[in-house]
């Protein structure tokens, strides 16, 4: 919807398109959780925009529960209303997004066992909860934490499971540890290098049964990660990248003529590296809409890439994390230095002062920032924020030391918890 609303109004009078394979367009599917514990609620508040608001006021033909099931070089082939219909297009634009990844487990395909993907499988979802009890949340990353948060809320029994040694394998595991203390204090029931290899039951599902156990459950949700919907874009012989991802250059354009491709199905470079990558976060794919709509009306904006910043909580646990952790560097081979520090949020004489953790990661030999994480109890997303603002322009640990930041007693001490740790690390730098 961005690539289309920025067409419209760069436009007004092209004739715009939009094909949607659920009810609903413009909403948040991240907020899914959050409608599963309470927290949002109702199903409507997570819709932005309503059809009709694309339709009558910004002049967008939009076309929901039509699912795209074939498409060639000026033409899609579009199942709607139990028919089968043709568009011709001068330009078309891919937003296909990310699908949950649904391991080939016997049991799998039982009632019961679900997926998150858009507001009809939250609305189902929240239904089935309410006869449920004993919930297994499969996979430990950003979807499987916030489900777990919310199913603990509603006063469920949480059990997770997770094939590596950590939860939030984009965490290190030192990072990662704190976090896994707090779903134990909140009462979930880790089970960490533990894989699933079955899921019982009869026509529902009824337990979960790892390489080391069996657990009774009433549901259970699978949230082991998501890969890019290229369906569509292989139909069209468009050119995958490294990371399967659909490749576009800068503008958001693919291999084939006036085809552009966005948000999580799209490829992009990440800004630490310098290297193809694929990052399937919502501020970026927003913006790659706004790009790909920028150039098709005419004008020339670039996308210029991501660093991976992303931020969630664990009940009072904020989590935040940008560029790479120490793990991934390494694994790209590059000669890490890094450093742990423990600080408060605010002056120490001021009341209430919570506790928080930063990670920096740096080259070894430059000093260039690589990435951090930070975990506390406030403040994290500002800090996160300001390390990630900082690492596309290959800013050291010297430029983070002497950034000017923002001080008050009620929000952060003289000596930020960032500064803090630029300045243990320049020690180990030299």
């Amino acid at each position: 919807m961005s690539a289309a609303s920025r067409v419209k109004r760069l436009l007004p009078k092209a004739d715009v398109k939009v094909f949607e394979r659920s009810g609903f367009v413009s909403y948040a599917p991240c907020g899914i959780p959050y409608l599963l514990g309470g927290v949002v609620g109702s199903l409507d508040k997570l819709v932005h925009y309503s059809v009709d608001f694309f339709r009558e006021r910004r002049g967008i033909d939009v076309h929901v529960h039509a699912s795209v099931e074939d498409a060639g070089k000026d033409y899609v082939e579009v199942s709607e209303g139990g028919r089968s219909k043709r568009y011709d297009w001068d330009v078309l634009v891919l937003a296909t997004g990310a699908r949950p990844v649904v391991p080939p487990i016997p049991g799998v395909e039982l009632e019961g066992v679900l997926t998150l993907r858009n507001l009809e499988d939250g609305a189902k979802a929240k239904e089935m909860l309410a006869r449920a009890e004993r919930v297994g949340v499969v996979g430990g990353g950003y979807i499987g934490l916030e489900v777990a948060e919310n199913l603990v809320r509603l006063g469920k029994k949480v059990l997770m499971f997770e094939m590596l040694p950590h939860i939030m394998p984009t965490l290190d595991h030192d990072v990662a540890k704190r976090v896994e203390r707090e779903l134990v204090e909140y009462g979930v029931e880790l089970h960490l290098s533990e894989k699933v290899v079955e899921f019982g039951g009869g026509e529902r599902v009824s337990r979960v049964v790892t390489e080391k156990g069996s657990y009774d459950v009433d549901l259970v949700f699978m949230a082991v990660g998501v890969r890019p919907d290229t369906a569509l874009a292989e139909r069209l012989g468009l050119k995958l990248g490294e990371t399967r991802a659909v490749w576009t250059d800068s503008r958001m354009r693919t291999s084939l003529e006036n085809v552009y491709a966005v948000g999580d199905v799209a490829e992009t470079v990440n800004l630490v590296t310098g290297k193809r990558d694929w990052i399937p976060l919502a501020p970026a794919a927003n913006k790659m809409g706004f790009v790909a709509g920028s150039n098709i009306a005419g004008m020339d904006i670039e996308f210029p890439g991501v660093v991976g910043t992303a931020i969630t909580k664990a009940f009072g646990l904020e989590i935040g994390r940008t560029g790479l952790s120490e793990a991934q560097a390494k694994r790209l081979d590059y000669d890490v230095v890094s450093v742990s520090i423990s600080a408060k949020t605010r002056a120490g004489y001021y009341p209430e002062p919570k506790a928080i953790k930063v990670k920096l990661v740096a080259e070894a030999e430059s000093g260039r920032l690589l990435g951090a994480q930070v975990v506390g109890y406030e403040g994290v997303l500002a800090r996160i924020n300001t390390v990630a603002a900082l690492l596309p322009w290959g800013a050291t640990v010297r430029d983070l030391f002497f950034a000017d930041l923002a001080y008050a007693p009620p929000f952060a001490p003289v000596w930020d918890p960032l500064v803090v740790a630029a300045r243990v690390l320049m020690k180990k730098l030299h």
